[in-house]
């Protein structure tokens, strides 16, 4: 699933981050695994804050483009691209939303899909978790 979430943010890197010459070709790889685990961080931290409830909001609402969940994302790796790569603040606001918030409404529509069953609500929360938790029957029940 991880590898999964990867290959997604790499699907949508392009002017963002592939073709960015604000970004080193040397750190395009990294950039993209920072990405990536922004997205893994925020919807971890929303679980354990007994959030569930506005992550299943969120993944029902396809069409919520300013949504606080994807504001964290985009806040989150706008940071990390500030502090690890010297990129400016402005820059990185910039890059962050060019690719987290299509990447997060992608995976909204790829968890709705049946064809992607890695992106399935119930199995993208329990991985996230650590299988802490049967997400499915907890979904189940908040129906």
């Amino acid at each position: 699933m991880f590898e999964k979430l990867f290959l997604l943010v790499k699907n949508n890197a392009g002017t963002a981050v592939t073709n960015n010459p604000l970004i080193a070709e040397k750190y395009r790889e990294a950039v993209l695994n920072d990405a990536s685990s922004s997205i893994i961080e925020v919807i971890k931290a929303h679980i354990e804050s007994g959030k569930i409830k506005d992550l299943v909001k969120y993944f029902q609402i396809a069409g919520v483009y300013d949504n606080p969940l994807i504001n964290k994302a985009v806040n989150k790796f706008a940071i990390k691209l500030d502090k690890y790569y010297d990129i400016s603040s402005a820059d990185a606001k910039q890059i962050s939303n060019e690719l987290i918030r299509p990447v997060m409404l992608e995976l909204i529509r790829q968890s709705k899909t049946e064809q992607n069953k890695e992106f399935a609500l119930n199995t993208l929360l329990s991985k996230i978790s650590g299988h802490v938790a049967d997400m499915g029957l907890l979904l189940t029940q908040m129906a």
